[in-house]
């Protein structure tokens, strides 16, 4: 037990240093305008398949850019390059979760000012993300409708550190049995925004011209 309280103090001060950094970075992307959206979920509930999306849709009207963790390979930046935008891939070896000094990192060489969005896709995991502030204006976590309606419940943390929640694979809601109002109240329970309903163009019309995204800079980022 002796060893507790070092541990702790230990992890207050990592996270302390990563909050100072992602303040940093924050001042850096307001100065440039460019907005930042984290992506959050658990392995394989899709989230580079959404960004995949999301970039090249885009692309049309914005310039944007994207930021991809993984604890190995480089699979999903070659995936998402093929949208044409600017992309690079953070590999964190046994590293769970990004944070702010690999998200600095990455940038090097970057001219943020030239992009109007940067997206940053997390390590698949929502247990040590929700603890990192990575800069960012805006964090959405996804859901999976595999991945059953209390998934917000078991994962609070993750849930109260986001602003907006995204259900995704609706296609197989039925085959699983998936029941939207209980995860509709499920995630009402968190101080958390929501999006369901047609899908992914919902999604893209809602973020090319009827949500004010700027104007949903999370409360619950720190700095």
């Amino acid at each position: 037990m002796s060893g507790t309280p070092r541990l702790v103090e230990v992890r207050k001060n990592i996270l302390k240093q990563n909050d100072e950094l992602a303040r940093e970075l924050r001042r850096r992307f307001a100065e440039a305008g460019v907005f930042v959206v984290s992506l959050v979920s658990s392995p394989g509930t899709g989230k580079t398949a959404l960004l995949e999306k999301l970039l090249g849709v885009m692309a049309e009207r914005h310039r944007v850019a994207a930021l991809v963790g993984d604890l190995a390979t480089e699979n999903d930046a070659a995936r998402l390059a093929r949208s044409g935008a600017p992309v690079r891939q953070i590999v964190t070896g046994t590293v769970c979760h990004l944070d702010a000094s690999m998200v600095e990192r990455a940038l090097e060489g970057w001219d943020v000012g030239a992009l109007d969005f940067l997206f940053v896709e997390n390590v698949g995991n929502l247990v040590c993300p929700s603890s990192y502030d990575l800069g960012e204006n805006l964090r959405m976590v996804l859901l999976s409708v595999t991945e059953g309606e209390d998934k917000p419940l078991k994962y609070p943390t993750i849930m109260r550190t986001s602003d907006i929640a995204v259900l995704t694979k609706m296609d197989l809601a039925a085959a699983v049995e998936f029941d939207c109002e209980t995860m509709r109240r499920n995630i009402g329970e968190m101080p958390v925004g929501s999006c369901r309903g047609s899908g992914f163009g919902r999604l893209c019309i809602g973020w090319r011209g009827g949500w004010n995204w700027r104007g949903l800079r999370g409360t619950r980022r720190r700095g």
